[in-house]
């Protein structure tokens, strides 16, 4: 079949780029609100509409998702003054609401319900944070974020929670925050929260411009104090870090009230600093004081909990699966560090602990992608384990000045199980199921979930999650979906999802989720193995992942299908440029396209973290050879990879939003466009190459149910058509 793209007007311009001519003939691209950018995604949605319009099933998928999809979701409860919190979503609702409850047996009443910000659902929940609630009058304050079309900028807002359970909407109101946490004083008088200047694009803008679009560098974050009642123009700046404009900046107040402890971070880096400073003096009237506990950017430290002056972290410090340490006083002049947990043994990471019952500590493992829990005293010794259905994922949700614990646990066939355990007597307690997510139409005992291992390029080994309905036959014909991330200390844990289920269900599909090197799945060695240099780690282990599915009979290159979002969607399309032989269909979500100008938009400078610098000779030289639109292939130049018997180059599919400010849409759409035109009018190119540009949607986090539901459809119904599965009830 011939497809009919749009005609794309090919620049001219070039960089020098360390002494080598660079072609960007798509710059144009990069200005959103242009005239000739909105006509090419206009031309382009209206060519991949076309194509979506001979997709068979999409209804089917639509539908039966749709049904999966339609059950009660919820989180761990959170107590918070007197009361309990949680979030449910009923089903299809766009966005979970926040209920509050007098207990955990009590009738839930509404807090706040997101449905109602925005008619189409489209304004979601993101920061958000509780006051201390310790003030004689019993008042509870809530401060929260709310994000439109998908930005990573939120409006911030404040409701007072009365005694007697009274809500009232405060007048308060933030702009530019991005990237916030809400740190209350113990005075519920304010709290601190990070901001950013706005963005010179939104000078002299017109009105309806709106918050996301824009692909202004963001610098200068800085830590401000907002108190009640008061307009964000009275708040007062408490920190700033201008000699590093691009630094991140967060800050803590520890839950006795008495510290605020300021991180700053240097992009994604596995590291940061740490300043303390006393609130007492600040709350009185007076300057916080900072004592530079960690004035280096070589490890992680995460603060757990306070016993006046000492404190205790999760760290990385000479422990890259990480390990519990103390400072005896943060305020002497040689601080005196001490290991409180030794880092774990073997290939297990440490990845969480909390204080619980004000002399305990819930830890959370990762052994093989899987997690662990178990519970130590503050001073290190083991208690015991906290046991868990099966392999899967589990978070914990707890305080320091309560003996109740929750853990959600969710895996590829658990939708999600709410466990409780009074640990006011460790020796004889127990979880037991506080509430269980059940879903219609799917029994799990149908499908079988297993991690294999395969060796990657180079020999490591590499483990798989493999899942499919039981008994499926290895016949080398088999709809495979794989999936990867790779990248940024992210680890890949096993999660349920009710598209992955109808696919596997209906197309008799396999999922293959494969533990790629640049993840955090066994500690920060793994995480350096998969960056800078050796990226190209995460690209062999994911065509690795591709072989052994292969040789093992599960299925042929033209039954597989890869998708991944973000680093992922860099991680599909660098793939799918190297071996276009390896796969059927490749679908990139919200990618990092253009390693050489990734720096220059938004928070892009702080992926430099784990890709390098560009504007630096030797990050250049590694990452203009895997750069997405660097190296597009060619019938002409790599005609023994594109000449197998399925089409070509992999039938693509790059989705992203216009309100995507995390990785800008430009991405995306110099991709799309490059490799049209290098592709797309060759006679031996059968597959498509198209690209899904959502509106009113940004990186991914609170897109409304709505939108998930109709995205899964075009891309899995698309993947389905372009392996060629049918859909079967």
């Amino acid at each position: 079949m011939a497809y009919e793209y749009p005609t794309v007007h090919r620049s001219e311009h070039t960089d020098v780029l360390h002494g080598r001519v660079v072609a960007d003939p798509y710059r144009w691209l990069e200005d959103p609100d242009s005239p000739e950018t909105e006509a090419f995604v206009a031309a382009q949605n209206e060519c991949t509409q076309k194509v979506f319009a001979q997709v068979p099933h999409r209804s089917e998928f639509l539908a039966r998702n749709t049904e999966l999809f339609n059950y009660a979701k919820f989180s761990s409860p959170s107590k918070h003054g007197n009361r309990y919190f949680f979030y449910k979503n009923d089903g299809l609702q766009n966005q979970a609401v926040l209920y509050m409850q007098d207990s955990l047996t009590s009738e839930p009443t509404v807090l706040l319900d997101p449905n109602t910000l925005a008619e189409d659902g489209t304004a979601a929940l993101s920061g958000r944070s509780f006051s201390m609630a310790e003030t004689d009058s019993g008042m509870l304050y809530f401060a929260y974020g709310v994000s439109k079309g998908g930005s990573d900028w939120q409006t911030v807002k404040v409701l007072a929670i009365h005694p007697n359970g009274t809500i009232e909407h405060l007048a308060d109101t933030l702009e530019w925050v991005k990237f916030s946490r809400f740190a209350w004083t113990r005075d519920d008088a304010g709290f601190f929260y990070s901001r950013y200047p706005a963005p010179k694009t939104f000078e002299g803008a017109a009105d309806d411009k709106s918050h996301g679009t824009e692909t202004d560098l963001n610098e200068n974050q800085e830590i401000w104090y907002h108190r009640l009642n008061t307009p964000q123009s009275e708040d007062r700046q408490v920190f700033a870090y201008p000699e590093k404009p691009k630094y991140y900046l967060s800050a803590e107040v520890t839950d006795d009230g008495a510290l605020l402890l300021v991180t700053i971070s240097d992009g994604c880096k596995n590291a940061n600093m740490l300043y303390v400073a006393p609130v007492a003096p600040f709350v009185a009237g007076g300057d916080l004081s900072f004592t530079k506990l960690v004035d280096n950017m070589d490890f992680s430290y995460d603060c757990l909990l306070n016993n006046g002056n000492e404190l205790l972290f999760l760290t990385n410090r000479d422990a890259p699966r990480n390990r519990v340490i103390r400072v005896v006083d943060y305020t002497a002049a040689e601080p005196v560090w001490e290991e409180v947990l030794p880092e774990p043994e073997g290939a297990v990471v440490l990845e969480s602990a909390l204080p619980i019952r004000d002399d305990l500590l819930v830890c959370t493992f990762m052994k093989d992608a899987s997690s662990l829990v178990r519970l130590y005293t503050q001073t290190g010794s083991v208690v015991r384990d906290i046991a868990l259905p099966s392999v899967g994922s589990a978070g914990v949700s707890c305080k320091r000045t309560s003996a109740e614990l929750f853990v959600y646990f969710t895996s590829f066939l658990y939708p999600g199980t709410i466990y409780r355990e009074d640990l006011t007597d460790p020796a004889t307690s127990a979880p037991s199921v506080f509430r269980e997510s059940t879903v219609p139409g799917f029994s799990p005992e149908d499908f079988e979930a297993k991690q294999v291992w395969y060796k990657s390029k180079d020999g490591t080994p590499i483990p798989m999650f493999v899942v499919a309905k039981k008994n499926l036959p290895r016949n080398g014909a088999n709809p495979v979906y794989l999936y990867g991330y790779g990248g940024f200390n992210v680890s890949l844990t096993p999660y349920f999802s009710a598209a992955r289920i109808v696919f596997m269900q209906h197309f008799n599909g396999i999922l293959a989720l494969p533990t790629l090197r640049g993840g955090g799945e066994y500690g920060e060695e793994w995480h350096q193995a998969g960056t800078f240099g050796n990226k190209q780690n995460v690209f062999d282990d994911f065509h690795g992942a591709a072989e052994f599915m292969i040789a093992e009979g599960y299925t042929s290159p033209a039954k597989i299908a890869i998708h991944g979002g973000s680093n992922g969607g860099l991680l599909v399309a660098a793939a799918a440029n190297q071996r276009p032989d390896l796969f059927g269909c490749a679908v990139g979500a919200v990618g990092v396209m253009d390693m050489l100008r990734f720096h220059k938009f938004t928070v892009g400078h702080g992926w430099t973290t784990d890709y390098g610098n560009p504007d630096e000779p030797e990050a250049f030289e590694y990452l203009i050879k895997y750069s997405p639109v660097h190296n597009v292939p060619s019938f002409e130049t790599h005609g023994d990879r594109l000449r197998n018997g399925h089409g070509g180059y992999p039938a693509t599919l790059l989705t992203t939003g216009d309100h995507d400010d995390r990785v800008v849409p430009l991405h995306s759409l110099k991709l799309i466009a490059e490799l049209q035109h290098q592709l797309g009018h060759h006679p031996a190119q059968k597959n498509p190459l198209l690209i899904r540009v959502e509106t009113k949607a940004g990186h991914g986090a609170g897109k409304p149910t709505k939108k998930i539901l109709e995205e899964a459809a075009d891309i899995y119904a698309y993947m389905g058509w372009a392996l060629g599965a049918t859909f079967t009830n």
